[in-house]
């Protein structure tokens, strides 16, 4: 139904209906079923999950996963050019602003220039970096790229590539980012509250945020090119480097695709061990985001009852896991080992020692009047906007947007649990900080019906050393403590992948800086950062 309809829009679409529906265009067309799919009744794709820029050898491009949060369906856009030396297509930025980052991105590793977006700059790589790193052809000759010491000259003037609408033609243009006489003061990249080497370039009229830009890349470890030359075992340790607080979580993403790419079925028992890390999971992150906001704004003795009880769930997961922030848990059919025979045990004590804890963590600090004043009412996100930047998880959640992976497609055994989606209507700080405090008593709530349910049976799937993945491309998403974090993984038949894109629930959450900080305080920046709780390495992989 669904590929008649876009049949209907470009009669000369491709498209493959094995998997997700791909509907692929050309860059003529591109724009114009972008627009359908994003403002047609029926389709409604108002939800750009994550954008991949792509080689293909004879081709440069991008696939675009597109998703209605109204009918809940999904699908891959795929548009390309042929031409590698000047490849050039349309922006979708107007239509999808998370795209605005995601070109950038695009932009910095392949360099496909998007047409009529605003700030065609680089995001992470300098804007003196020779080559685009991601390409098969790339020269990663460190003579062409020296390490270089020097500070680069930041750009006022941001370049632009327009069309004109008569001829087509394109030129390129400049557009001023910060006037001379505008006062611009740098936080970051070495600040506390920035939370990791993030630099925000804040224009300021007294205390009055002007304008913020968002500058990403420093420490960029160019993970997703690291996973082309690695065996599909290989990889895994790479996503514990991302959002470190959700390690867990992250390589459950890439185990789930990797195993349904193979076909693998996995057993019961092995579900139930990776919900329960993953709740671990999210419990230790989100006591880590109460103790770092509280901390942010001055409530130092909050900070370390937050990590005293942090403390306690990395106990817990050591004794199993082996780690306490990177986990090496997961694995492709399974997991590493059985769980400790003090598991179950240990949970439990927890369940009931958290709950009075928390009523504690609401009297220092929740019911705080200068807490509420600093986070009630502070930056304001509508939920069209954080559904149009992608903002997931308890930042979408705190604007009313029911995004929860667990519950619209579940994995795991998230189906056979009874857990509340916590949703709050008000979009600002103080809605966001409630939801992950909620969400702490729901993983509780989760891990108390698991606990003493595990089936017995195999902890993993005995798998080959070497596994060559059938030729094809898949995509497999999680609820991380952030919001959702994705896994687009390309085979093409081989015992290492054509292209692994990790999908950041963190980038989305810096890309909305501007918006909801843009008229506030400077003071109130801090609250907000602390409030969307991204974290560096996610966002810059």
């Amino acid at each position: 139904m669904l590929a008649n309809k876009i049949k209907n829009i470009i009669p000369d679409a491709e498209i493959d209906e094995s998997g997700i529906l791909t509907v692929t265009v050309p860059p003529a067309k591109y724009r114009e079923l972008a627009l359908r799919l994003r403002h047609d009744h029926d389709l409604s794709f108002d939800f750009m999950i994550c954008m991949t820029g792509m080689d293909w050898g004879d081709s440069l491009g991008v696939i675009n996963l597109l998703q209605s949060t109204a009918h809940e369906h999904k699908l891959f856009l795929k548009t390309f050019t042929t031409d590698r030396e000047n490849p050039e297509l349309p922006t979708v930025s107007d239509i999808w602003a998370t795209a605005n980052l995601n070109e950038r991105e695009v932009y910095d590793f392949f360099g496909i220039r998007f047409i009529n977006h605003p700030d065609m700059r680089r995001l992470f790589l300098r804007n003196d970096w020779v080559g685009y790193p991601l390409r098969k052809d790339y020269n990663a000759d460190p003579e062409i790229n020296p390490v270089r010491l020097e500070s680069e000259e930041t750009l006022d003037a941001v370049p632009t590539f327009e069309s004109d609408t008569q001829d087509g033609e394109v030129s390129e243009k400049e557009n001023i980012l910060f006037e001379e006489d505008e006062y611009v003061v740098n936080i970051g990249p070495q600040h506390p509250a920035t939370h990791g080497v993030l630099r925000f370039r804040v224009s300021l009229e007294g205390e009055i945020v002007k304008k913020v830009d968002v500058n990403c890349g420093y420490i960029h470890r160019g993970i997703e090119k690291l996973c082309e030359s690695l065996t599909y075992p290989q990889t895994l340790a790479l996503t514990d480097r991302l959002d470190y607080l959700a390690a867990h979580q992250n390589r459950h993403a890439l185990c789930m695709c990797i195993e349904e790419a193979m076909g693998l079925e996995i057993p019961e028992r092995v579900k139930y061990i990776r919900t329960i890390m993953d709740e671990l999971n999210r419990l230790s992150s989100h006591l880590l985001f109460w103790s770092c906001l509280c901390m942010d704004m001055g409530a130092l003795t909050a900070f370390f009852y937050g990590f005293r009880d942090r403390e306690k769930v990395l106990d817990i997961m050591e004794e199993t896991t082996g780690g306490r922030l990177i986990q090496n848990y997961n694995v492709i059919g399974g997991v590493m080992a059985d769980i400790h025979p003090n598991l179950i045990h240990r949970i439990k004590e927890f369940i009931k020692y958290l709950p009075p804890m928390l009523k504690e963590y609401h009297d220092v600090f929740t019911g705080n009047v200068i807490a509420q004043q600093r986070l009630k009412g502070v930056g304001i996100l509508k939920k069209e906007d954080a559904i149009s930047y992608g903002a997931t998880g308890p930042t979408g959640r705190a604007c009313g947007w029911s995004c929860d992976v667990r519950k619209h497609s579940p994995y795991g055994v998230y189906d056979k649990v009874d857990f509340k989606e916590i949703l709050y209507t008000e979009g600002d700080s103080f809605a966001r900080y409630m939801v992950r405090m909620d969400e702490i008593l729901e993983s509780l709530h989760i891990l108390e019906q698991l606990v003493d349910n595990i089936p017995a049976g195999d902890y993993a799937v005995k798998t080959k050393p070497l596994i060559k993945l059938p030729e094809g491309h898949y995509f497999k998403s999680v609820e991380a403590s952030r919001g959702e974090f994705g896994v687009y993984l390309e085979s093409r038949g081989d015992k290492y992948p054509y292209r692994v894109k990790f999908r950041s629930p963190c980038l989305p959450l810096v890309s909305i800086v501007d918006l909801i900080t843009k008229g506030g305080k400077i003071a109130d920046l801090i609250a907000i950062g602390g409030t969307l709780d991204y974290v560096v390495p996610d966002i810059d992989r």
